[in-house]
Formats: structure tokens, C-alpha cells, sequence
């Protein structure tokens, strides 16, 4: 641990920083357990999968219990009882499954200070794949059973033992295999089993994704466009389950029949969240204001903001173009400001439907088309990088397009700074309890045509941070060699001369420094710890200078609780960063939480 704190202190650029903490040495705390440090990480999504795990058991109990003392034991034995103990839990998970994509419930439900702090909204999509994951079990369970023990044991029963028990539910006839397959209860089954063996491998990461790994053949079927359209077989998939569930062997008493009560309210939600879309999406055809071409394949637009449309930064929108398909829907992280007068999206070509829209807006450009093609918007939506502002200490991420959901958070930070400079001009008084007291924004790209994505938005940063040094934004060009690599020395050299006579960075065309090579996130980690030491819960007193206002020092009361890490791009990286946040929080006095951008 001595050795990790000296080349965290060595890590330290030399200078103070503009956040210094008053520190009560009476109260200072040491690094803490590597158990309590996942405790306060993860114990939101513990308890959520706890409770989850906690009743599908009691289901699966409860069926298998109840179905050991029924006649039809005799048949099938235990084979019965996994069977529909399994059943019972498939129940639970369809309905279950069906919550964390009503999306618009979510964004609703998540500015309840309360339920957000108990429950890992931020989390909806990994728990809709852990459910996925629970269904496919209890498929396996209660399909393959009853496939492989039940329904033999039926057929090849003892006619005199089928007779006293269950003859009655199947006419006083003993079926065949081939028979019991042909029922409409089993066709059902093995429809729905079909069509799930088509959405959920479809769904996975390389197919949607169309990776490269897979064969050509292969890639050719895949893709985002099939992932949608094949995830839609959800709605066959519900309607021959209430078929399934109304013909069952073992009972004609309704009451019994309980599926149609454990998916009522959720198919209800959803289907009300659906309808929600059409009507919003309806009266939400935008005017396109404006329409850029980047280098990468990047298309930037320009909306028109609806009346009545109000966004917190961090958000994103749904978007719907009807030329290319009348039913998907994708979701773009918003680029624009809360306070903005209108809306804007980038778009970065990485899949078929994208690469289609980037094509019909080219074309558009190109030939001079007067009209481009229509575009229609949903949301906005709650994501977890909107939370930033609860938080004293930012830290975002973002890889390549990765960046998009952290640009509407700077403007947003700059837009406030603004007005608090107004303010405090206007009565001597400025208030900064709504923004950050300090966040870092680390933008990681391969190509340097990437800087020119947001270029207005770097200068308005730099602008304001001569006056409030809030936010410190670090760029890096990693095709480029590290600095130091003489292979990288010439351009270096370049670089910091013109920076000096022009005060422009030649890589990114703005006043901010442009890094070589891939980040050292270890002593990045090193320097945030050292600058931030002894953020954690608990009350501190902060002493902040803000420049530009009288050259005053405003005491600030906060109560200082975590660095917050947020991270968009991809998973690989995400590991890597949250191991970090983990190790550091154990091993110095600094507690980072860590969140990925989910959609």
C-alpha cells in the first residue's frame, strides 16, 4: 500500500489545483476493505437480483411441493414437479422481462430521488439479459423435462396405474409419444421454443453487431436490422403462451390457469409505452435545421426542438426514419444543451441501419436535394450520465462517438457557468450548488478528423475556463506515438510551438492540448486520487477560488461522497476502468464509483 501511495504522489503534476479541501485531520479516515468498497458499488443491483433469485426459488418450491402430492406423481414423478416448477418461473420472467424496456415508466420513475437511490435503473438492459438468461433455463427445465421424461412416461405408463390417475384428462385413452406432440398445448410449447431460438442467439453481441469473427455467410443475415426485426417475435411468442396456457393435461379448473394474471399488467405497460411512441412520434415529425458530414462517416443533425420538449444533459432520444424502415427505432445520445433551442444528434456509421441513413443524407447533399429525408424523434430518456449533477467530482470517459453523451453535460456546465457569472455581476453573489465543482472529461480517439466533431464546443469550454477553471478536458490521438517515442518527436515539437505563438492546439484546431497515444489510466487514476485524496462520504468544507469574479474566494459547503466514473464505449475498456476504480478505492483515501452508458 506505501509503495501504491508513492507513485500516486509521484504521479501529482507539479502545482495546486483549483479544488482544495480543508481537511479535519481529526476525522481522516484510511483506505477501506476491498469488501466494503464492492458493498457500496454494487449492492443496489445485489439486492435487486437477491429479491429476484429469492422468488423465482419460492415459485419454483412452491409448484414443485405442491405438484409432488398430486395423482399425476405416480405417472411421472419428480419429472412432473421440475416440470412445473420450471413452468411457474417462466411465468414470473415473461412478465418480469417485459419492465426494464418500458422505458418511458423508467426515465418517469428514476426522478424520484428515493427509488433511485434503491434501485440500479441505470442497470435496465443488463438485468432484461439476466432475466433472458433465467427464461432460457427454465426452458431447458420445463421443455426438455417434459420432452424427455414426462411425456415418455405417460405413454409407456402401466395401463392400470394411467387409469387411476390421470386417464380422466386424456379421454380414458392412453396417448402415444407422437400423440401427446400433436396437442395443441405441446404445439404451442414447441412453437414458442422455435421462435425463441431465433431472437435470443440473434441477439447476442457478434450477431447484432455483425463481428467480423463470424463467418461472411453468417454476417450477411445478422446485423442490427435483424436483431429488431427478429426481436419482435415476442409478440407470436406471448400470444401462443396464453394458447399454451389455456390447454393444459393436468387441469381444467381456471383458477389454475394463472399465466394470463402474471403478464396482464406488464403486457398492458408495454403495450401502453408502445402506443405512447406511435402518438408522441406522430406529432413529433422534426423540421432538420441542419445537416454536416464528418470525416469517420459521422452525421451530425440539426433539429428543430418541439414545443414542450425538455431535456436534462445526458439524455438521449429515439429516432425513427420512416424512408429506411416504418418500425425501428434507435437510440442517439442528445448533443445539445438543455438550454438550447434546439436538438441535436451525431451519428456514427457502425451498423446497416446507420450506414443507411448516412447514405440518404449524403445523397441528399450531394445531388442538392431541397428536402431531406423525414426523421422522426422519441424521448427524451434517462440515462446514467445525466445524474452528474448530483455529484462535486466528475470524471467522464468517452471512446470515439463515445463522447456524445458528455457534450450536452458540457454545455451544460458551461451554460451554468454563465449565468452564474451574470448573477454575480448583476447582485455580488454567483451560486454554483447546481454544477460540479470539478469534472474531467477524457475524449479517446484514434483519428485526429475526430476533433473536428465538436470543435465549437471544445472553444466554448476553453472560453469559459479561463474565467472558471470547472471543467479540464484531456484529448488523445492514439494513432499517433506517445510522447517521448522518437518516432513521434517532429510533430511534438510542431505541436507545442504553435500551440505557444497561436495558443491553438494544430491536432484538434482548438486552445486545448492534444495528448500522443493511448492513456495511462493507471496514472491518470494516480493523479485524481492524489488531487481528490479523502473524497468519501461525509461532510467537508471546500474552499474554491473562482477567477474572473472580483478575484474573490467563495467557501462552499458540500458534503463530498465519491468520484463518479462515467464511461461510454466499449466493454473492454469498461473492465479495465472499473477494476481501477475498485483498486484505487481500497488502496488510497478516494472512493470511484464506476458507470457504463447503457441503451
Amino acid at each position: 500500500a506505501s509503495e501504491f501511495e508513492a507513485l500516486c504522489k509521484a504521479s501529482l503534476p507539479k502545482g495546486s489545483s483549483t479544488i482544495s479541501y480543508k481537511k479535519n485531520h481529526g476525522q481522516q479516515q484510511g483506505p477501506i476493505s476491498k469488501a466494503e468498497i464492492l458493498f457500496r458499488s454494487y449492492w443496489r443491483r445485489a439486492w435487486i437480483i437477491g429479491l429476484w433469485l429469492t422468488i423465482c426459488f419460492a415459485l419454483f418450491t412452491w409448484k414443485f411441493i405442491q405438484y409432488s402430492h398430486r395423482a399425476a406423481f405416480q405417472v411421472m414423478g419428480y419429472c412432473l414437479s421440475t416440470a412445473k416448477g420450471a413452468a411457474e418461473t417462466l411465468k414470473f420472467n415473461m412478465a418480469l422481462i417485459l419492465l426494464p424496456v418500458c422505458r418511458n415508466t423508467i426515465t418517469w420513475l428514476r426522478n424520484n430521488p428515493g427509488l433511485n437511490s434503491v434501485i440500479p435503473f441505470n442497470d435496465n438492459i443488463n438485468f432484461h439479459k439476466v432475466i433472458a438468461g433465467g427464461i432460457v433455463i427454465g426452458i431447458i427445465l420445463h421443455g426438455g423435462t417434459h420432452l424427455a421424461c414426462d411425456f415418455p412416461r405417460i405413454s409407456g405408463s402401466d395401463r392400470s396405474v394411467f387409469r387411476q390417475t390421470i386417464a380422466a384428462n386424456f379421454g380414458y385413452q392412453q396417448p402415444s409419444y407422437f400423440q401427446i406432440l400433436s396437442t395443441t398445448e405441446v404445439a404451442s410449447g414447441i412453437a414458442m421454443v422455435v421462435l425463441m431460438m431465433i431472437a435470443f442467439p440473434l441477439a447476442t453481441k457478434w450477431p447484432r453487431r455483425q463481428s467480423p469473427s463470424l463467418p461472411k455467410s453468417v454476417r450477411k443475415v445478422t446485423g442490427y436490422n435483424t436483431f429488431w426485426y427478429s426481436h419482435h417475435l415476442f409478440v407470436p411468442v406471448y400470444a401462443l403462451l396464453i394458447v399454451h396456457s389455456m390447454f393444459l393435461f393436468l387441469t381444467d379448473n381456471f383458477v389454475e390457469k394463472t399465466t394470463w394474471m402474471y403478464i396482464a399488467i406488464p403486457v398492458l405497460l408495454y403495450a401502453g409505452e408502445r402506443i405512447t411512441r406511435a402518438i408522441r412520434s406522430g406529432f413529433s415529425e422534426v423540421e432538420i435545421l441542419k445537416v454536416s458530414l464528418y470525416p469517420g462517416k459521422v452525421l451530425s443533425l440539426k433539429l428543430q426542438k418541439p414545443k414542450g420538449f425538455r431535456h436534462k444533459s445526458g439524455m438521449y432520444i429515439f429516432i425513427q426514419c420512416p424512408q429506411i424502415s416504418p418500425f425501428e427505432w434507435h437510440p442517439f445520445s442528445l448533443t445539445c444543451g438543455p438550454e438550447d433551442d434546439y436538438l441535436s444528434v451525431h451519428i456514427k456509421t457502425l451498423g446497416d441501419w446507420s450506414c443507411q441513413l448516412y447514405s440518404l443524407f449524403e445523397e441528399a447533399i450531394l445531388t442538392g436535394l431541397k428536402q431531406y429525408p423525414k426523421i422522426y424523434i422519441d424521448g427524451p430518456y434517462g440515462a446514467s450520465s445525466q445524474d452528474h449533477i448530483k455529484y462535486d467530482i466528475v470524471i467522464m470517459v468517452g471512446l470515439g462517438i463515445g463522447i456524445t453523451p458528455f457534450v450536452s453535460i458540457l454545455k451544460d456546465i458551461a451554460t451554468r457557468l454563465k449565468k452564474s457569472s451574470i448573477n454575480h455581476a448583476a447582485c455580488g453573489e454567483g451560486s454554483l450548488e447546481k454544477i460540479p465543482l470539478k469534472a474531467y472529461l477524457y475524449w479517446v480517439t484514434r483519428e485526429q478528423s475526430s476533433f473536428n466533431w465538436f470543435t465549437d464546443v471544445m472553444k466554448e469550454i476553453a472560453d469559459t475556463n479561463q474565467k472558471q477553471a470547472v471543467v479540464e478536458v484531456f484529448n488523445f490521438l492514439t494513432s499517433v506515438y506517445q510522447e517521448g517515442d522518437a518516432r513521434s518527436a517532429l510533430i511534438t515539437i510542431i505541436q507545442s510551438l504553435y500551440q505557444a505563438k497561436y495558443g491553438i492546439d494544430i491536432v484538434s484546431r482548438t486552445p486545448l492540448h492534444t495528448q500522443f497515444g493511448r492513456p495511462n489510466w493507471f496514472n491518470i487514476f494516480s493523479k485524481l486520487a492524489r488531487r481528490h485524496r479523502g473524497a468519501r462520504i461525509g461532510k467537508k468544507t471546500s474552499t474554491f477560488t473562482i477567477l474572473g469574479l472580483n478575484t474573490s474566494h467563495v467557501t462552499i459547503y458540500v458534503t463530498c461522497k465519491f468520484l463518479r466514473v462515467f464511461y461510454c464505449g466499449p466493454m473492454t475498456l469498461a473492465r479495465e476502468l472499473e477494476k481501477l476504480c475498485t483498486k484505487f478505492s481500497t488502496k488510497t483515501n478516494t472512493i470511484f464509483v464506476f458507470h457504463k452508458e447503457n441503451y
